[in-house]
């Protein structure tokens, strides 16, 4: 009798070539995904300076969402990351204070917003808000369509709004919603809403 048996295919020899080219086409893929992510969902940066301290600190590294404001619009007490208008190699940090059709002004040492003094319950209650060259003492602005009017939460130590006036919605790359580094401020931001 007799018996069926099966042969085992001739075992294929696999060259360090079609190694080589396995692993360049997963490279391609990986670079792929993570150019989409960098230039449409996310981004990363170092904050330099102390024009947002205390919430931000020179030195640390944070997460841009770039998605977001592609989804909705800007919301005051946003802090976001935009070219700087003096500078378009440069990016900045700064916080969202006035948003379109918002009026605003500089008055004793604080942002009155559409008439009324703006709390800001994110800053030391010993902040004063000075006027500068663009945002003066007393003077009221009304924001344009599709601007904002941004301030650093350093006061004291930041180029913002104040100096060189309004930046477009076009300049901003996104919100700040996650630091990663140092390891003892990791988290989302903002860790409460204002």
């Amino acid at each position: 009798m007799e018996s069926d048996f099966l042969q085992s295919p001739p075992e294929e020899k696999i060259s360090i070539g079609s190694h080589i080219v396995d692993f360049i086409q997963t490279l391609v893929v990986f670079l792929a995904i993570g150019s989409f992510i960098y230039w449409q969902i996310a981004q990363p940066h170092k904050v330099s300076g102390s024009s947002m301290f205390p919430n931000f600190h020179d030195g640390d590294y944070i997460i841009t969402d770039k998605l977001s404001f592609k989804l909705q619009q800007p919301k005051r007490f946003d802090v976001v990351v935009f070219k700087n208008p003096r500078d378009k190699s440069q990016d900045f940090i700064k916080r969202i204070i006035g948003l379109p059709g918002d009026k605003v002004k500089i008055a004793n040492s604080g942002v009155v917003l559409n008439g009324s003094l703006l709390g800001e319950p994110y800053l030391k209650s010993d902040v004063r808000t000075d006027p500068g060259p663009f945002l003066q003492e007393d003077e009221e602005i009304t924001v344009p369509v599709n601007s904002l009017v941004v301030l650093g939460d350093n006061r004291s130590r930041s180029s913002d709004s104040r100096d060189w006036g309004f930046i477009t919605k076009d300049e901003v790359i996104g919100k700040v919603f996650f630091r990663y580094w140092p390891k003892d401020s990791i988290g989302l931001y903002p860790a409460a809403n204002y």
